[in-house]
């Protein structure tokens, strides 16, 4: 699998990054191994989880595998914190909460540091200065290589990105993780233009469209689909209306014209967006995984890519960058 810097740093990560948000909770150790061990295999190596997966319980499977199944050393490990966690909780994203969670995490994931730590959502109550800081701290103490941010609005990216420029000492983030798909390109018009200014590498999150892009909500929702599940019916209803209908029959039409799936088309063209260091996926299965892993050796033509970047384009409204409506 192509590595790729992330951003304008030397860390390298797989073009294509395994999600963990269902690990030790729908996910277990036996089939967590499994997904581990195909994507390993195919030559991947950005792991992304969060403390808040699973409460924990998705950092603890990661240790207990790289304890055995694979060396930590083969591994680029990305975590998260500040996310709520719990009913009613607002995220946190103070020094003392952080640091706190880095410290939390590294002792589930049993190592002494990650690659890449994330701050999971932005906290309104706490000056983004400290939350700098804290990010600050855990790079001079080794805890985190790297550091970025997760679901930032275009100025806050940029803020983070100015304060840590306007000093030699601090370390600038590396990462932005958001979710970007056919179906969901809001990135495009703040996020992604401040991102590639300031050399943030974008880690894609939800690259087929929570499950819609792989065509299987085409003619109504399978029984055991996330769409007919009490607790992600929500998640996946959005992306079910007539406008994602009209993307999802573009791509199906692209598929069959290269011989491929509708799963493969849409992660090719998430993975090679402008600014993707990484595209990240998460499966219930290591055969799912496989398959969704084998889009290593697609590479969309030019035609097909601006047919689907025309169907799926968002509207750009005053004053976003290159807005064309009012």
């Amino acid at each position: 699998m192509e590595q790729r810097h992330l951003g304008r740093t030397g860390l390298k990560v797989s073009r294509l990054g395994l999600g963990t948000m269902t690990w030790g909770r729908d996910t277990d150790e036996h089939e967590a191994a499994e997904q581990l061990k195909a994507f390993v295999d195919a030559g991947g190596t950005l792991v992304d989880t969060s403390d808040a997966y699973a409460d924990g319980g998705a950092e603890y499977l990661i240790s207990r595998l790289t304890d055995g199944l694979v060396p930590r050393a083969e591994l680029v490990i990305a975590t998260k914190a500040g996310a709520p966690a719990g009913p009613g909780r607002r995220r946190d994203a103070s020094r003392g909460h952080l640091l706190a969670a880095l410290d939390a995490s590294l002792r589930r994931l049993g190592t002494d540091h990650v690659d890449l730590w994330q701050v999971d959502g932005h906290d309104p109550a706490t000056p983004l200065e400290e939350t700098l800081h804290a990010l600050d701290l855990a790079v001079a103490s080794g805890r985190a290589r790297y550091t970025g941010f997760c679901d930032s609005s275009g100025w806050q990216l940029a803020k983070a990105c100015a304060w840590h420029h306007g000093h030699p000492s601090r370390v600038p983030p590396a990462a932005a993780q958001l979710e970007y798909s056919l179906l969901q390109r809001g990135l495009e018009r703040e996020v992604l233009p401040a991102a590639l200014d300031a050399g943030v590498g974008l880690l894609a999150s939800s690259p087929l469209g929570r499950g819609v892009l792989t065509g299987k909500y085409r003619h109504g929702v399978p029984p055991e689909s996330r769409g007919a599940a009490a607790y992600h019916a929500a998640v996946v209803q959005p992306y079910l209306g007539e406008r994602s209908r009209r993307i999802v029959d573009a791509l199906a039409t692209a598929a069959d014209g290269l011989a491929s799936s509708p799963l493969k088309v849409a992660l090719a063209w998430v993975r090679d967006r402008p600014g993707v260091a990484s595209a990240l996926l998460g499966a219930r299965t290591a055969a799912q995984l496989q398959s969704a892993l084998s889009v290593e050796a697609l590479t969309l033509p030019g035609e097909i890519r601006g047919a689907l970047d025309d169907v799926s384009a968002p509207v750009h409204r005053y004053p976003d960058q290159g807005w064309t409506e009012l």
